[in-house]
């Protein structure tokens, strides 16, 4: 046990008797001390003494799209620390292409007897989507939160960044730029997210820019995929119209259209400006820093934590959506450019 203890406490940098009082649950240990000492018993494997290990209050599902975006990964991650601070534990579920289905997921969840699901830029954002399987849920009834995708059709507490006010963001600050031949790339529009963005841009082009709606129409390239080959393809049609910039429905649809422009012989910023959206880790590091409309992912999680909670300990939340405004974070992928670009004959 000796030998225990001075590993212990070598770990969290204190005394041999602080470990002693901390693992038979004595008075007298500041609370971050006491969580140094539990967390060194963590990392060297040991097993921590009955009576201080948290019980946990309930499993709670978490169902998100694919990783290889990272503002999905950003998402668990405050999605499961709220959870964990609430005593909850989270079980994620992350689909891929071809593999373990939305509804796959929920039925082994249900199966986990958990307390409630949340569900991020699910099947609820699909416009085309059958929404009875939500319905199937809160009729059960089991408390469920939905972020990014808002239908008046299920019977559930939404949270939602503000799409519209995005995209007028973006074409206001282009705008402010000197840019007045703005393009827009996105991925399908029968997802609401899409659908909102695009209702933003139209009515800050017309509203900035004096352009009419129908000459709006070929300003908006949207593609099958939201990553950098989606983006790629997309921009490749915009320049093909003469844009100079470039507002993107994803950071990553944003480093397509940087590349596709490069590939053009375009200076990003100096010839083509770029806009990304989610501001995802490590964009402020990409050549150039991505300009984007930050998502606001912190509080939206606390706020979905909170709703789930409530709606667990039958409280019910509001059935309505909590929208949350994106912040734009101003880089070096967005200048004054030319203003057109030659169109190849």
């Amino acid at each position: 046990m000796r030998a225990r203890l001075s590993d212990i406490a070598q770990q969290a940098q204190v005394s041999e008797a602080t470990v002693s009082r901390v693992l038979n649950d004595r008075p007298g240990v500041a609370g971050d001390t006491r969580q140094a000492v539990l967390t060194a018993l963590d990392v060297l494997g040991y097993e921590r003494p009955a009576r201080l290990r948290k019980r946990s209050a309930g499993l709670v599902g978490l169902i998100v799209p694919e990783l290889n975006n990272p503002i999905f990964p950003a998402f668990a991650q405050e999605i499961e620390s709220s959870l964990s601070q609430t005593g909850y534990t989270p079980v994620l579920c992350t689909q891929t292409p071809g593999g373990v289905t939305e509804d796959e997921y929920v039925e082994m969840l249900l199966d986990r007897q958990v307390s409630g699901i949340v569900f991020v830029s699910g099947l609820h954002a699909d416009t085309t989507a059958d929404l009875e399987r939500y319905r199937r849920l809160t009729t059960r009834p089991l408390p469920i939160v939905l972020i990014n995708g808002y239908t008046p059709d299920v019977d559930a507490p939404f949270i939602s960044c503000d799409d519209r006010d995005a995209a007028e963001l973006a074409v206001s600050h282009l705008v402010a730029l000197g840019h007045r031949r703005i393009g827009f790339i996105s991925g399908p529009d029968r997802f609401t997210p899409v659908r909102r963005k695009i209702e933003g841009f139209r009515a800050a082009m017309t509203r900035l820019t004096g352009t009419p709606g129908p000459e709006l129409d070929p300003l908006i390239s949207l593609s099958l995929l939201f990553g950098v080959e989606g983006g790629d393809a997309a921009t490749t049609r915009l320049l093909d119209a003469g844009v100079t910039a470039i507002i993107s429905g994803s950071d990553l649809m944003a480093l397509g259209a940087v590349r596709a422009g490069r590939r053009r012989g375009l200076s990003v910023p100096g010839d083509l400006s770029v806009v990304g959206f989610d501001d995802s880790p490590l964009t402020a590091f990409t050549d150039p820093p991505l300009t984007t409309l930050r998502q606001p992912v912190h509080p939206m999680a606390v706020a979905a934590v909170r709703a789930l909670v409530d709606e667990i300990n039958g409280h019910a939340a509001p059935r309505s959506e909590y929208v949350f405004r994106p912040e734009l974070v101003v880089r070096g992928s967005t200048a004054a450019a030319r203003t057109t670009l030659a169109v190849p004959a």
